[in-house]
């Protein structure tokens, strides 16, 4: 399985559709900031997770190419595992220290791509953000990527967690300030530097749900 997702003519035509048709169709779509998106370079985009429509929203207003991990369960439905492994996904076993996903991620971003990376690891009640999980400090320290946090408002209206069917809502995803984890990780211990980047990571994805217009509060970090 090759891993770098080089933007094929239909992951365009499908992030510009999703863009440009569904979004508008819904209740509108603005994005802030996608000029702190770096244009070259390893990448971990890091967005707050409060609905299942965040990982195709991203996507669809990413100015590079995303590569992202999906549930394994998604893979084994007739036609959606297909589909979504056309438009960047690769399978990720939840629940368990799945190595092979790991692997395959770091090894996207050695190739200098975009990874899409939900730092909760689960969707939140679009109230309070859950634990940072370990996953992320972990790629963004071994791969050296520069980190983009996301803020988004509006996907925990059109539809929340335990939502089947999407209502109408305006939506706004604001791309924050860019680090990384050398910037942030300046103590000798390791957990030391965990919590320091875990805490860092969530303070500025608040600030970007900040700037996209929706309020969000943090959790404790999973500081292993």
């Amino acid at each position: 399985m090759k891993t770098l997702n080089p933007g094929t003519r239909w992951y365009w035509f499908a992030a510009w559709a999703v863009r440009r048709v569904y979004y508008p169709l819904m209740g509108g779509l603005t994005v802030i900031g996608r000029e702190r998106v770096p244009k070259q370079g390893a990448v971990i985009l890091a967005p707050v997770h409060m609905s299942a429509l965040d990982p195709p929203l991203v996507g669809a207003v990413s100015p590079r190419p995303v590569t992202f991990m999906a549930k394994e369960e998604l893979f084994k439905i007739p036609g959606l595992g297909f589909l979504i492994r056309t438009l960047g996904a690769f399978p990720v076993r939840r629940g368990e220290n799945d190595s092979s996903a790991f692997r395959f991620a770091l090894q996207c971003l050695a190739e200098g791509g975009t990874l899409l990376v939900f730092p909760e690891g689960s969707r939140n009640d679009g109230q309070t953000m859950l634990p940072i999980q370990v996953g992320a400090g972990l790629l963004a320290r071994k791969s050296g990527a520069t980190v983009v946090p996301i803020g988004i408002s509006g996907t925990e209206i059109m539809l929340p967690k335990g939502a089947t069917r999407p209502k109408r809502a305006h939506l706004t995803l604001a791309f924050g300030e860019p680090f990384t984890y050398a910037e942030v990780a300046q103590c000798s211990q390791d957990r030391e530097n965990r919590r320091a980047f875990s805490k860092e990571l969530a303070r500025r994805i608040v600030a970007a749900c900040e700037e996209a217009g929706h309020t969000i509060k943090t959790a404790e970090t999973d500081s292993r």
